[in-house]
């Protein structure tokens, strides 16, 4: 089962890395490969109910390669981490076969509560170099999260979220409908338009006294 989990992990770098040259160059330096291994280990040791020595696989891993991805989270055959560095993937995360993980990004929580509290990415999606994807939300297949993005509610299967908070600018690769599903308010933007509309008001309310002087 470890062999074969490694192969599809193998599989992942090779079919979405155009810089690999092969496989045993993957195994041997991709540090993203070396984690999802590392992670195997630390996951099997862990539903041991051995923790403690799972965490230390888990810390081992972290200094080697500088991706932290708790034991306990859950990660399919077949993702890839690419270069990884900075990679944070939390206790009760899950990650579908095919996702493509980019440098920086954390699959995190929001909070102290207990159960649920990381996200849920589905198959084939691509989470972009320094999105955080927050709390117990769902992303779902094919998604692609944007570079630097903060997502902190469910993703569409198909769909393409960018900005921070995150917002939905494609789904399927097209704009058409997307304004229906998603709230576009801004605060920033609309207490600045309530600014500027009082500023006219006086320039008006100046301008009057002045003639009327």
């Amino acid at each position: 089962m470890f062999f074969k989990r490694l192969r599809a992990d193998i599989a992942a770098a090779m079919e979405n890395d155009p810089a690999a040259r092969s496989k045993f160059e993957v195994w041997l330096t991709y540090a993203g490969v070396k984690a999802l291994s590392h992670h195997r280990l630390a996951n099997r040791l862990y539903k041991m109910n051995l923790k403690l020595l799972a965490r230390a696989v888990s810390q081992f891993s972290r200094r080697r390669t500088g991706i932290e991805i708790h034991p306990a989270a859950v990660i399919a055959p077949g993702v890839f981490i690419d270069h990884g560095m900075g990679v944070v993937i939390g206790e009760t995360a899950e990650v579908g076969a095919g996702t493509v993980i980019y440098q920086g990004v954390t699959l995190g929580g929001t909070g102290k509560q207990g159960g649920k509290r990381h996200p849920t990415v589905g198959e084939h999606c691509v989470i972009s170099a320094g999105a955080k994807v927050l709390g117990d939300i769902t992303i779902g297949d094919w998604a692609k999260v944007g570079a630097g993005a903060v997502v902190l509610r469910d993703v569409p299967p198909h769909a393409t979220v960018v900005g921070v908070p995150a917002r939905v600018v494609r789904i399927r690769g097209s704009k058409e409908g997307v304004d229906l599903c998603q709230d576009n308010s801004d605060p920033v933007r609309d207490e600045l338009c309530s600014l500027r509309e009082r500023m006219f008001a006086i320039e008006e309310k100046l301008k009057e006294l002045k003639e009327g002087e």
